[in-house]
């Protein structure tokens, strides 16, 4: 399965964007996904799980409460939206994708498809 991640750029702190995910090659359903960041020197975090159906969902506790994940199978994509930005929150942002018979998915290295990920810029 192919990953394209898009909606990243500059935004203002307190903005709410979201980011999208498209998948082609394979049908999303099969897959558990998540949306990771990597900011400047630092490792690449899980932000948000999604399992196949939908109906599990994961978030971080760095954005539990303003980050939320959902997805659309029949239209092949994942979306993350993004509420009350912080300048800490300025990362690059990959969508990705594991296959599985189980629920959420947590561990980075688990998941096998990457899309080439989408710079948010949070200005204060």
């Amino acid at each position: 399965v192919q990953l394209q991640a898009s909606g990243g750029g500059l935004v203002q702190a307190g903005d709410s964007p979201r980011l999208s995910c498209a998948a082609s090659g394979r049908t999303l359903s099969s897959y558990a996904m998540g949306w990771f960041r990597q900011a400047p020197e630092k490792e690449r975090e899980l932000v948000a799980a999604i399992s196949r159906s939908g109906g599990s969902t994961f978030a971080g506790d760095s954005v539990k409460g303003r980050f939320a994940i959902s997805r659309d199978n029949a239209r092949n994509m994942v979306y993350l939206q993004m509420n009350s930005l912080q300048p800490e929150d300025t990362a690059v942002y990959y969508c990705a994708a594991k296959w599985t018979n189980t629920g959420l998915v947590f561990t980075t290295s688990a998941y096998n498809y990457w899309g080439q990920g989408t710079l948010v810029t949070v200005s204060s």
